[in-house]
């Protein structure tokens, strides 16, 4: 998953703890790269209860990191074909480069 800021890809990491950080944007779950967070509005959802933006989102809730706070997330709406990507949806010409990697690895010509 890229950078939603920047687009930028995860590299192997090295040993510790990854630079990279999670958030959520837009009920979705987004990475952050160490040079993106160092912008002052990363634009990331907030908890209502604590304003903390150390939100996380699985199976259909949202959970703060910060106080422990957990709420449904809003379900999902489907995305309308505007000739733009969506912020949703990744980086541009991503499923055409997992196809690429796929026939890479399974050995289809």
């Amino acid at each position: 998953m890229p950078c939603y800021r920047c687009g930028a890809r995860q590299t192997d990491p090295v040993r510790g703890a990854s630079p990279w950080k999670r958030g959520v944007r837009d009920e979705t779950q987004v990475l952050i790269c160490p040079d993106c967070q160092r912008a002052c509005d990363l634009d990331l959802d907030a908890c209502p209860s604590c304003a903390s933006t150390s939100l996380i989102r699985r199976l259909g809730e949202v959970e703060c990191r910060s106080c422990g706070s957990v709420r449904q997330a809003r379900p999902e709406e489907p995305h309308v074909a505007t000739g733009k990507p969506s912020r949703s949806t990744g980086a541009p010409g991503l499923p055409a480069e997992v196809e690429a990697a796929l026939d890479r690895v399974l050995g289809r010509s």
